[in-house]
């Protein structure tokens, strides 16, 4: 009888880890690497669209003030507004590196 029991605690308790094992191994699984991947990409193409935007408008602004004190009118504003936006554009999509 006590090698039955000792039979039945041994199986009882092998069979415990063996699941405990399986369910702590599934409790760490990740999502596929190309997840990652992606994730970040997403990510960083949002980061520099919205730098871009900001840039776009705080160089139109500064650009459009400074045109129109240099070129005494609208044109000058104008023209200056417009180089100023792609400029600022290009140099704050260059400040986000990833």
């Amino acid at each position: 009888m006590r090698r039955l029991m000792a039979g039945a605690v041994a199986s009882s308790v092998l069979a415990s880890s063996v699941l405990a094992s399986a369910l702590a191994g599934s409790a760490q699984a990740q999502p596929p690497r190309y997840y990652y991947y992606h994730h970040h990409r997403y990510a960083c193409h949002r980061a520099k669209a919205h730098a871009g935007g900001q840039g776009a408008v705080l160089g139109a602004v500064g650009g459009g003030l400074l045109g129109a004190s240099i070129g005494h009118g609208l044109v000058g504003g104008l023209v200056g507004a417009g180089a100023g936006a792609l400029a600022g554009h290009a140099i704050a999509r260059s400040t986000v590196h990833c």
